[in-house]
């Protein structure tokens, strides 16, 4: 059947560990800021490798310096515990930045 949807208190617990994220909608977002464009480059390829072992993998936007990251569960129409493990993993790498 897939990945089943968070219900409204199961987000409202999941985004209370996850203070840089921002939630519209289906989807969840974080920016990071870079040291410099080659690290926020860097960031991109560990976020990379880490989404593809998980078979879930982010939107990513670069700008200079700035990464943002937006999560959502696209098969199952909304976000899924698959978006808070990765947001968490995400917030763990951008720390070795």
């Amino acid at each position: 059947m897939g990945t089943p949807l968070l219900s409204e208190e199961e987000l409202r617990t999941a985004l209370a560990d996850l203070p840089d994220w921002t939630r519209t909608g289906d989807n969840i977002t974080r920016t990071v800021e870079a040291s410099s464009f080659p690290a926020g480059i860097d960031l991109v390829h560990r976020v990379a490798a880490v989404a593809e072992e998980a078979n879930h993998h982010p939107d990513i936007d670069i700008r200079w310096r700035k990464v943002t990251f937006t999560l959502s569960t696209h098969s199952a129409g909304g976000l899924t515990a698959l978006d808070v493990t990765l947001a968490k993993r995400i917030d763990q790498l951008a720390q070795q930045n």
